[in-house]
Order: structure tokens, then C-alpha cells, then sequence
């Protein structure tokens, strides 16, 4: 693997070394980001916009909102290596971060993904290139939400102008982190208007619950809401909210975590990849849709419950009772209907989950002692999205 050096300002002789990069960092850091340019348009959003009274807060879920301060990384930390991999493997030289199982799309998911990476473990550069990429290309002209499917392929690339919230979310909350750190407002500005957009376009009221929609439209019938519990990442959503103070998206929170809660199915009762709530009396299924199974989607509830710090009374005993249903072999799916199991194992990415939290003995993740290097790591034949969980297994033991 090359050698690492995140800050290229020495022309083309990098000439320092990662020890002293990391003596170095603290300074080159600001310095770097007071060069940025092109993606300083966003206005500072409104504060004003009224929002509804908040359900009872969850005592739980509120402790998984404290202490959002950024935490300084150096290159020891645990998982950096893995973030190199992903950036050598998964991030073009204009920040463009490719979705190699799909095709060589780009979507918002990976964008978010890829600003968090970077803000993690402190690479300014790599995060102004992903930054500026993803505002010139997804970037929505009618709100601050962006569109969720880039196909350089295609005569038009952005041909589906919907977004996906889970990537907005993680956009968010990654400017939000990083404008803390390298002292940008214009960065916190362009969050604020994001959250806002998120707090007034995504959030609907559906019976008694604030639910979370997936995207601006195709989640909302006559007779049902869809939701996607593993959406909830809810120490971004509590990120972002530190800077609006929305009723609703504390509630988004509360009853996120209540849905998945609630929303478990089948002999292990685990939360499904898509859930569908009724309009009539509330009434929670695996939404019709989509296959009913708890699969690629749905892994992603265990680690964003781990890195709020949160626990779903009964939820740890069923997964690894699932997973230990066949030592040694971890399922691609399991049908939450039909009990079907995957004939064929989990991609490295699931699997880098399962073997954490089963060799955490039920513990948090985030206070386990287990040796990361035993997980599974990103390789030549690891694909985008079974690299992006490796690295947040590495940062939701991390707590971050």
C-alpha cells in the first residue's frame, strides 16, 4: 500500500513522514481549509421555523446524545488503515467516491459516508475534494437536500432528482463535525440549512409517531408510510439537530427508537431492511415492497445503536442468537417471514459486525476490548458498501 500523506503541499516531493504529519497536522489542517472556495455559497438557514411539542424524551436515547465535541485522531488509531484502503480504493482524485458494486455510480450514501471517514480520522484534503464534488454534482437547486444517484454512464447523470436521506443526514453531520474542528462556519452554515430542509421536508407525522421519510417522494401512501430503520443514525441526527433545536427531530429520535423497538419480526425478531407503518391504526410489517428480510440495510441498526450508545431491551440476545445459528457461517439475509436463511455467507462487511459484536460477548462495541485486527478487512476483491461497514464498525467501537 503507498504510503500515506494526507496534506500535499510540498509539490512532488512529499517529503514527511507520518510521524511527522502528526506533529505537523494540527497546524497544516486550518491552514488548508482557509484555501476552500468553491463550496462557500450555502446561506445560513432561518432559526425561526416553529416546530411541534416533543413527545416524552426517552432517557436512553437522550444519554446517547451527549459529549459531540470531535475527537482528534492520529494515524494509530484504530481503523485508519482501513480508512486508507477505502480512500485509495473508493475515492477518485476529484472526490467522487464510486460505488464499485453497483455499476460505478455515485450516490449521496457514499458521499456522506466519505465525509465522515475523513473528518473521523482528520484528512482535511481528501474531505474538501469529496466536499466540492458532491456540491457541484448533487447538490439539488431547490433545496439544500441532494439528489442521490450519480451515473457518469448516463446522458443525463442526475436523471432521478429524489434524494435519499440517510446520505443528507450524514452530509450534515459530517459539515457539522468538521466545521467544528477546522473552525469553518461556512461549513456549519451549510449543515444548519441541510438539517432544516431535513426537519421540514422529511419529517411526517403518522398516527401517534414523527417518522423519518427515506426520501422526498415514493415512501407515502394512502393506506402507509414506508420507513428504513437503519435511516435512524441516531448520533447524526442528534449531531445535526444541535444546530436547529427542532421538536420534530427530537421526536424523529425518540420514535425511531421506539419503531425499532417495536418493529422486529420473525424467529429472531430483528428489524427488517424496509418497514411499513399504517395509516389506520399504526399497525408496523415489512413493507410489501421489498423483500422481507433483515440483510444489507438493516446491519446498519446494530452499529448506529452502538455509537449513540443505546440499547434495544432483547435485541443483542437475538442477534447473536441468529448468528449463532450456524457457527462459523454468518447468512447474507434471513427472510423475517418465512425464516428462509441466505444459502451463501454475508459480504466481509456484515460479517466484519457479526464477528465484532459476537466476540464483544454482548458488551457495547464501543467498550469492548477486541482486537480490530481480527476483523475482516478492506481488500482488492472488497466491494464499496462492504468496505464503508468495515469502517464504521471501526469508528462505532471507537464511539464515533
Amino acid at each position: 500500500m503507498p504510503r500515506f500523506v494526507p496534506f500535499p503541499l510540498f509539490g512532488r516531493r512529499p517529503v514527511l513522514t507520518l510521524a511527522g504529519l502528526v506533529v505537523l497536522a494540527p497546524f497544516i489542517g486550518p491552514r488548508l481549509f482557509q484555501k476552500w472556495s468553491s463550496a462557500e455559497t450555502v446561506l445560513a438557514a432561518d432559526d425561526s421555523q416553529d416546530s411541534p411539542a416533543p413527545s416524552n424524551s426517552d432517557e436512553t436515547l437522550a444519554s446517547g446524545q451527549a459529549d459531540l465535541a470531535p475527537q482528534e485522531p492520529t494515524v494509530t488509531d484504530t481503523g485508519y488503515t482501513e480508512w486508507v484502503a477505502f480512500r485509495e480504493r473508493f475515492i477518485t482524485p476529484d472526490g467522487r467516491v464510486i460505488d464499485t458494486g453497483k455499476g460505478g455510480i455515485s450516490h449521496s450514501e457514499g458521499q456522506g459516508y466519505g465525509l465522515l471517514f475523513a473528518e473521523a480520522f482528520g484528512d482535511a484534503e481528501t474531505f474538501r475534494r469529496i466536499y466540492e464534488w458532491t456540491t457541484s454534482h448533487l447538490r439539488r437547486d431547490d433545496n439544500a437536500l441532494h439528489m442521490w444517484r450519480y451515473d457518469p454512464a448516463a446522458a443525463d447523470p442526475v436523471a432521478d432528482p429524489n434524494n435519499a436521506t440517510d446520505g443528507d443526514i450524514m452530509i450534515a453531520a459530517a459539515l457539522s463535525r468538521a466545521g467544528r474542528r477546522w473552525h469553518r462556519p461556512e461549513l456549519i452554515r451549510a449543515a444548519r440549512a441541510i438539517a432544516h430542509d431535513i426537519d421540514r421536508l422529511l419529517t411526517r407525522q403518522v398516527g401517534q409517531r414523527m417518522v423519518l421519510l427515506p426520501g422526498l417522494r415514493g415512501f407515502e401512501t394512502t393506506d402507509a408510510v414506508i420507513i428504513n430503520p437503519s435511516y435512524y443514525a441516531f448520533r447524526a441526527l442528534a449531531e445535526i439537530n444541535t444546530l436547529i433545536s427542532s421538536a420534530r427531530l427530537r421526536r424523529v429520535q425518540t420514535d425511531g427508537y421506539a419503531l425499532i423497538k417495536e418493529g422486529r419480526f420473525g424467529r429472531w425478531q430483528l428489524p427488517p431492511d424496509w418497514l411499513s407503518i399504517s395509516r389506520r391504526d399504526g399497525t408496523l410489517a415489512p413493507a410489501p415492497r421489498w423483500p422481507a428480510r433483515f440483510s444489507y440495510d438493516a446491519i446498519r441498526v446494530l452499529l448506529y445503536l452502538t455509537e449513540a450508545g443505546l440499547t434495544v431491551p432483547g435485541l443483542r440476545a437475538s442477534f447473536t442468537a441468529y448468528w449463532n445459528e450456524k457457527p462459523g457461517f454468518h447468512p447474507a439475509w434471513v427472510d423475517l417471514c418465512t425464516g428462509e436463511i441466505a444459502p451463501y455467507p454475508a459480504s466481509p462487511g456484515i460479517q466484519a459486525v457479526a464477528d465484532f459484536f459476537l466476540r464483544a460477548n454482548g458488551e457495547q462495541l464501543a467498550s469492548a476490548s477486541v482486537p480490530p485486527a481480527e476483523l475482516p478487512t478492506i481488500n482488492a476483491q472488497t466491494d464499496y458498501y462492504s468496505a464503508a461497514l468495515i469502517v464504521l464498525t471501526y469508528l462505532s467501537w471507537r464511539g464515533l
